[in-house]
């Protein structure tokens, strides 16, 4: 006779402040999951787990739970209309930032550092020139990376991009013109990490390659970086 499969029970556990539901059921290891909408944190592991040993376990992957936790705030934040007033919080890089205004330092003095957007508190107020400070911020910021990568890239792919751009787009990351060779990327990839800038030029130069979206453009991307599917989740789409 085969024995009673023994039924899930679900309790919580405080770790540094957070809290974790816990399902203890029929599986052979501890899966560790983070609501990408809510933050919440789930574990699900085998009934022999004590919670001690499963404490242990979390505290050493605090990290990675807290990565996943700030994904979201920074989605939220992504989103929001800025007032820029003291303390407010902008992205760059993939990082957020607080703004501080400064004091006797030209209209023009923008600087990301040490977790500050500092910008100088003449334009306090005047939100449409801040707006454009940073904007152009970004767009330099960009036009100095996106060469760079183009470079690492041409060769391995063997493609040539002739031109690239940087503009303003409301549904697309980035788009290609495959007979100009010319690609476009989003003013809005300055708050996205280094590496989903990466990912978006990669994206766009596989079009040299291929046009659509199918299975040989799938093919090059998992040639080219593997874990693309990852970064494509962490974007949410929006590629041409």
């Amino acid at each position: 006779m085969f024995g009673r499969k023994r039924k899930e029970i679900t309790s919580t556990l405080s770790i540094k402040e957070l809290e974790v539901t816990v399902t203890r059921k029929a599986v052979k290891n501890i899966n560790i999951r983070v609501n990408r909408s809510t933050g919440a944190i789930r574990v699900s592991c085998p009934h022999q787990v004590r919670d001690r040993d499963l404490q242990k376990f979390l505290e050493q992957k605090l990290l990675w739970i807290r990565k996943h936790q700030s994904a979201k705030e920074i989605r939220q934040q992504a989103k929001r209309e800025f007032t820029f007033v003291e303390g407010e919080e902008h992205l760059f890089k993939g990082e957020l930032f607080r703004l501080r205004f400064v004091e006797n330092v030209n209209a023009n003095f923008i600087e990301f550092e040490d977790g500050e957007l500092r910008v100088g508190s003449v334009l306090k107020g005047n939100t449409v020139r801040l707006k454009k400070l940073i904007e152009d911020f970004h767009r330099g910021y960009l036009k100095q990376q996106i060469p760079a990568l183009i470079d690492k890239w041409e060769p391995i792919m063997g493609v040539q991009v002739t031109e690239f751009g940087v503009k303003k787009m409301k549904t697309r990351w980035g788009t290609c013109n495959i007979r100009a060779h010319r690609i476009w990327l989003s003013l809005e990839l300055a708050k996205k990490s280094p590496e989903l800038l990466e990912y978006v030029v990669v994206h766009e130069m596989v079009h040299l390659h291929e046009r659509l979206h199918n299975a040989r453009f799938k093919a090059f991307m998992t040639q080219y970086l593997p874990h693309w599917p990852e970064l494509d989740k962490q974007l949410n789409g929006k590629m041409c």
